[in-house]
């Protein structure tokens, strides 16, 4: 018995060409449809009524308007850490160098134990940058501690 395959093969091709035919339709019918009109906003819209540069400069200088920014949180990464510190000594050592919004310790997940580093977050870049300068290789527990800016980690 000797069979073709040669008409399922036919037809498949058949289809494909079809359908890439019908593709190529599908898109001439979109390039010769008119496009929508994209809605501009006017710059009163965009800045939402904010001051110009000058009306702002005259409200700072005449005192109406504060000059301190809110200060920018920074997020350090400690390494180095001994399986004997715990997230309060941490936040406490960095706590002499401006006021610390959490401090935590990495642990393991199966054990429970100090994985050996952690993250200290202060309430501003100013005392962050300070506290870096002091602090790596300092000693904290009998150990040397490394301190810098944390990174977002690399998957």
């Amino acid at each position: 018995m000797s069979r073709h395959f040669s008409a399922g093969k036919r037809q498949r091709e058949q289809a494909q060409a079809r359908k890439k035919r019908e593709k190529a339709e599908r898109r001439a019918r979109k390039r010769d449809e008119p496009r929508e009109e994209m809605p501009m906003a006017t710059v009163e819209e965009i800045a939402g009524g904010l001051p110009s540069v000058e009306e702002a400069m005259a409200g700072i200088e005449a005192g109406h308007i504060p000059r301190e920014a809110e200060p920018l949180p920074a997020r350090l990464f400690v390494g180095g850490l001994s399986r004997s510190t715990d997230q309060e000594s941490l936040g406490e050592m960095f706590s002499q160098y401006g006021p610390v919004l959490d401090a935590f310790i990495v642990t393991d997940r199966d054990t429970g134990d100090s994985r050996g580093f952690g993250f200290v977050t202060m309430k501003d870049r100013k005392d962050a940058s300070r506290a870096i300068e002091e602090l790596n290789d300092a000693e904290l527990d009998g150990r040397s501690i490394m301190v810098n800016v944390a990174t977002e980690r690399q998957r």
